[in-house]
Protein backbone atom coordinates (compact mmCIF):
# COMPACT_ATOMS: atom_id res chain seq x y z
CA UNK A 1 0.00 0.00 0.00
CA UNK A 2 1.25 3.43 -0.88
CA UNK A 3 0.23 6.95 -0.04
CA UNK A 4 -1.42 9.45 -2.42
CA UNK A 5 1.97 10.79 -3.48
CA UNK A 6 3.12 7.36 -4.62
CA UNK A 7 5.43 6.86 -1.64
CA UNK A 8 5.09 4.07 0.86
CA UNK A 9 3.19 5.60 3.76
CA UNK A 10 5.07 4.70 6.96
CA UNK A 11 1.95 5.16 9.02
CA UNK A 12 0.44 2.15 7.28
CA UNK A 13 2.86 -0.15 9.14
CA UNK A 14 2.73 1.63 12.46
CA UNK A 15 0.04 1.67 15.21
CA UNK A 16 -1.34 4.86 13.65
CA UNK A 17 -1.90 2.93 10.43
CA UNK A 18 -2.71 -0.56 11.68
CA UNK A 19 -5.35 0.37 14.27
CA UNK A 20 -7.72 2.03 11.75
CA UNK A 21 -7.56 -1.23 9.75
CA UNK A 22 -8.20 -3.25 12.96
CA UNK A 23 -4.86 -5.03 12.63
CA UNK A 24 -2.54 -6.16 15.40
CA UNK A 25 0.20 -3.70 16.32
CA UNK A 26 2.45 -6.62 17.34
CA UNK A 27 2.13 -9.29 14.64
CA UNK A 28 3.40 -9.43 12.00
CA UNK A 29 6.55 -7.45 12.68
CA UNK A 30 7.54 -4.31 10.77
CA UNK A 31 7.48 -4.91 7.03
CA UNK A 32 7.33 -2.99 3.78
CA UNK A 33 3.64 -2.27 3.02
CA UNK A 34 4.34 -2.63 -0.72
CA UNK A 35 6.43 -5.81 -1.11
CA UNK A 36 5.75 -7.37 2.29
CA UNK A 37 9.40 -8.12 3.14
CA UNK A 38 10.28 -7.92 6.83
CA UNK A 39 12.36 -4.89 7.77
CA UNK A 40 15.77 -5.87 9.08
CA UNK A 41 16.53 -4.74 12.62
CA UNK A 42 19.38 -2.49 11.50
CA UNK A 43 17.07 -0.81 8.97
CA UNK A 44 14.40 -0.28 11.63
CA UNK A 45 16.44 2.03 13.86
CA UNK A 46 14.62 5.36 14.35
CA UNK A 47 15.85 8.05 11.94
CA UNK A 48 19.10 6.19 11.27
CA UNK A 49 17.33 3.40 9.41
CA UNK A 50 15.59 5.82 7.03
CA UNK A 51 18.84 7.69 6.40
CA UNK A 52 20.74 4.43 5.91
CA UNK A 53 18.22 3.31 3.29
CA UNK A 54 18.14 6.79 1.71
CA UNK A 55 14.38 6.76 1.96
CA UNK A 56 13.83 3.55 -0.05
CA UNK A 57 12.91 -0.06 0.72
CA UNK A 58 15.97 -2.33 0.60
CA UNK A 59 14.02 -5.09 -1.20
CA UNK A 60 11.69 -3.41 -3.70
CA UNK A 61 13.23 0.11 -3.85
CA UNK A 62 9.85 1.73 -3.11
CA UNK A 63 10.19 5.27 -1.79
CA UNK A 64 9.46 5.70 1.93
CA UNK A 65 7.57 8.84 2.90
CA UNK A 66 9.29 11.65 4.80
CA UNK A 67 6.63 11.18 7.49
CA UNK A 68 8.59 8.20 8.75
CA UNK A 69 11.60 10.18 10.09
CA UNK A 70 9.43 13.21 10.89
CA UNK A 71 7.23 11.23 13.29
CA UNK A 72 10.27 9.54 14.83
CA UNK A 73 11.93 12.92 15.40
CA UNK A 74 8.73 14.29 16.93
CA UNK A 75 8.49 11.24 19.18
CA UNK A 76 12.09 11.70 20.34
CA UNK A 77 11.44 15.36 21.09
CA UNK A 78 8.37 14.54 23.15
CA UNK A 79 10.21 11.90 25.16
CA UNK A 80 12.99 14.39 25.88
CA UNK A 81 10.41 17.01 26.87
CA UNK A 82 9.13 14.60 29.54
CA UNK A 83 12.39 15.23 31.38
CA UNK A 84 11.44 18.92 31.68
CA UNK A 85 8.35 18.34 33.82
CA UNK A 86 8.14 20.95 36.57
CA UNK A 87 8.19 19.96 40.25
CA UNK A 88 4.63 19.71 41.48
CA UNK A 89 3.26 19.14 37.96
CA UNK A 90 2.73 15.72 36.38
CA UNK A 91 -0.89 15.39 37.49
CA UNK A 92 0.05 15.89 41.13
CA UNK A 93 2.14 12.72 41.34
CA UNK A 94 5.07 12.65 43.79
CA UNK A 95 8.22 14.06 42.24
CA UNK A 96 9.87 10.66 42.71
CA UNK A 97 7.54 9.28 40.02
CA UNK A 98 8.49 11.97 37.55
CA UNK A 99 9.40 12.09 34.72
CA UNK A 100 8.88 8.35 34.24
CA UNK A 101 5.10 8.51 34.49
CA UNK A 102 5.04 10.85 31.48
CA UNK A 103 6.52 8.28 29.10
CA UNK A 104 3.42 6.04 28.80
CA UNK A 105 1.29 9.17 28.42
CA UNK A 106 3.38 10.18 25.39
CA UNK A 107 3.13 6.65 23.99
CA UNK A 108 -0.67 6.97 24.10
CA UNK A 109 -1.10 10.57 22.95
CA UNK A 110 1.15 10.48 19.86
CA UNK A 111 -0.63 7.67 17.97
CA UNK A 112 -3.99 9.16 18.96
CA UNK A 113 -2.98 12.49 17.40
CA UNK A 114 -1.71 10.86 14.20
CA UNK A 115 -4.83 8.72 13.78
CA UNK A 116 -7.14 11.68 14.41
CA UNK A 117 -5.25 13.79 11.86
CA UNK A 118 -5.54 11.07 9.20
CA UNK A 119 -8.98 9.63 9.95
CA UNK A 120 -10.87 12.04 12.25
CA UNK A 121 -11.15 9.11 14.66
CA UNK A 122 -9.80 8.36 18.13
CA UNK A 123 -9.61 4.59 18.79
CA UNK A 124 -11.44 3.55 21.92
CA UNK A 125 -8.82 0.90 22.92
CA UNK A 126 -6.03 3.48 23.21
CA UNK A 127 -8.23 5.88 25.18
CA UNK A 128 -9.44 3.03 27.39
CA UNK A 129 -5.92 1.80 28.12
CA UNK A 130 -4.90 5.37 28.87
CA UNK A 131 -7.60 5.55 31.51
CA UNK A 132 -6.61 2.17 32.95
CA UNK A 133 -2.95 3.19 33.21
CA UNK A 134 -3.93 6.47 34.81
CA UNK A 135 -6.07 4.69 37.40
CA UNK A 136 -2.93 2.79 38.46
CA UNK A 137 -1.18 6.14 39.09
CA UNK A 138 -3.94 8.47 40.27
CA UNK A 139 -7.09 8.15 42.41
CA UNK A 140 -9.53 7.86 39.50
CA UNK A 141 -11.49 9.72 36.89
CA UNK A 142 -12.48 13.24 37.88
CA UNK A 143 -16.12 14.33 37.95
CA UNK A 144 -15.28 17.00 35.35
CA UNK A 145 -13.93 14.40 32.92
CA UNK A 146 -17.08 12.33 33.43
CA UNK A 147 -19.24 15.34 32.61
CA UNK A 148 -17.18 15.95 29.49
CA UNK A 149 -18.25 12.55 28.18
CA UNK A 150 -21.70 13.98 27.54
CA UNK A 151 -20.71 17.30 26.01
CA UNK A 152 -22.35 17.64 22.60
CA UNK A 153 -19.60 20.01 21.41
CA UNK A 154 -17.12 17.12 21.40
CA UNK A 155 -17.07 14.00 19.30
CA UNK A 156 -17.33 10.71 21.15
CA UNK A 157 -13.61 10.06 20.63
CA UNK A 158 -12.79 13.58 21.85
CA UNK A 159 -14.81 12.96 25.01
CA UNK A 160 -12.93 9.72 25.67
CA UNK A 161 -9.61 11.48 25.13
CA UNK A 162 -10.72 14.16 27.57
CA UNK A 163 -11.57 11.40 30.05
CA UNK A 164 -8.09 9.97 29.56
CA UNK A 165 -6.65 13.41 30.32
CA UNK A 166 -8.90 13.75 33.37
CA UNK A 167 -7.54 10.49 34.75
CA UNK A 168 -3.95 11.64 34.35
CA UNK A 169 -4.33 15.29 35.34
CA UNK A 170 -7.21 15.43 37.80
CA UNK A 171 -10.15 17.92 37.71
CA UNK A 172 -8.13 21.16 37.73
CA UNK A 173 -5.62 19.81 35.24
CA UNK A 174 -8.12 18.62 32.65
CA UNK A 175 -10.02 21.91 32.97
CA UNK A 176 -6.84 23.82 32.09
CA UNK A 177 -6.01 21.36 29.31
CA UNK A 178 -9.47 21.71 27.75
CA UNK A 179 -9.25 25.50 27.97
CA UNK A 180 -5.93 25.33 26.09
CA UNK A 181 -7.49 22.96 23.56
CA UNK A 182 -10.45 25.25 22.92
CA UNK A 183 -8.30 28.38 22.54
CA UNK A 184 -5.68 26.76 20.28
CA UNK A 185 -8.33 24.90 18.26
CA UNK A 186 -10.35 28.08 17.77
CA UNK A 187 -7.28 30.02 16.62
CA UNK A 188 -6.17 27.37 14.14
CA UNK A 189 -9.71 26.66 12.92
CA UNK A 190 -10.54 30.33 12.43
CA UNK A 191 -7.29 30.94 10.56
CA UNK A 192 -7.92 27.93 8.33
CA UNK A 193 -11.47 29.05 7.52
CA UNK A 194 -10.46 32.66 6.82
CA UNK A 195 -7.67 31.48 4.52
CA UNK A 196 -10.00 29.14 2.66
CA UNK A 197 -8.13 25.97 3.63
CA UNK A 198 -11.17 24.82 5.62
CA UNK A 199 -14.78 25.07 4.48
CA UNK A 200 -17.46 26.83 6.57
CA UNK A 201 -18.90 23.54 7.89
CA UNK A 202 -15.96 21.25 7.19
CA UNK A 203 -14.92 19.26 10.30
CA UNK A 204 -11.34 19.19 11.49
CA UNK A 205 -9.63 17.01 14.11
CA UNK A 206 -9.91 18.39 17.63
CA UNK A 207 -8.00 15.52 19.24
CA UNK A 208 -4.54 17.01 18.55
CA UNK A 209 -5.49 20.16 20.45
CA UNK A 210 -6.77 18.14 23.42
CA UNK A 211 -3.54 16.12 23.39
CA UNK A 212 -1.47 19.34 23.24
CA UNK A 213 -3.37 20.76 26.22
CA UNK A 214 -2.93 17.55 28.20
CA UNK A 215 0.81 17.43 27.60
CA UNK A 216 1.42 21.13 28.34
CA UNK A 217 -0.49 20.91 31.61
CA UNK A 218 1.32 17.67 32.46
CA UNK A 219 4.68 19.43 32.10
CA UNK A 220 3.87 22.63 33.98
CA UNK A 221 0.83 21.93 36.14
CA UNK A 222 -2.48 23.82 35.81
CA UNK A 223 -1.72 26.61 38.25
CA UNK A 224 0.79 28.35 35.94
CA UNK A 225 -1.75 28.49 33.11
CA UNK A 226 -4.53 29.84 35.33
CA UNK A 227 -2.18 32.48 36.75
CA UNK A 228 -1.07 33.50 33.26
CA UNK A 229 -4.65 33.83 32.01
CA UNK A 230 -5.67 35.89 35.05
CA UNK A 231 -2.69 38.18 34.46
CA UNK A 232 -3.53 38.58 30.77
CA UNK A 233 -7.21 39.28 31.46
CA UNK A 234 -6.29 41.81 34.13
CA UNK A 235 -3.73 43.58 31.94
Amino acid sequence: MVGPDGRVDPGLDRPAGRLPRQESVVFPGSHCPKCGHAIRWHDNLPLLGWLRLRGRCRDCDAAISWRYPAVEALSAGLWISALLVWPGAGGGLPDLWLPWAGFPLIALLLPLVLIDLDHLWLPEPLCRWGVVLALLLLEGLSSLAERLLGQPALGLGDAKLAALGGAWLGPGGIAAAMALAVVSGALVGSTARLSGRLGPREPFPFGPFIALGIWLVWLTGPQWWWSTWVMLLGA
